[in-house]
């Protein structure tokens, strides 16, 4: 089971998945990202997630791009090191910057781009 907590901030709206994002529960992830191409950042917090299969990062990386069709910015925050692991792994940290914290997540807005 997938729940997923979308919070508005002043600078930036978090998306919070908890639980694992894999085939069964990517549709619903990928659901909540496209709602939120209308923000203009978008900070991503997947210390929630204990696992993510192909699905779960394809539905991130869709995600992250339509944001940028809408000229959205997109960070993400991981603490946990096996999925971190893998978004490196897999160059995911190349497209968007990736961080083990909220405030590192925060201070990399901006740099997105450069």
């Amino acid at each position: 089971m997938l729940e997923i907590n979308i919070e508005n901030g002043n600078d930036y709206t978090l998306c919070r998945p908890v639980g694992e994002l894999d085939a069964y529960t990517v549709g619903q992830f990928r659901e909540a990202l496209t709602g939120l191409t209308e923000h203009a950042r978008v900070l991503i917090d997947l210390s929630e997630v204990p696992f993510m299969d192909s699905a779960g990062l394809g539905a991130l990386i869709g995600g992250i791009r339509r944001a940028r069709e809408s000229d959205g910015e997109v960070v993400v925050a991981c603490s946990r090191p096996t999925l971190t692991r893998l978004l490196h792994t897999t160059g995911f940290d190349r497209i968007v910057p990736v961080t083990e914290s909220i405030e590192d997540a925060e201070a990399a807005f901006g740099q997105a781009n450069e």
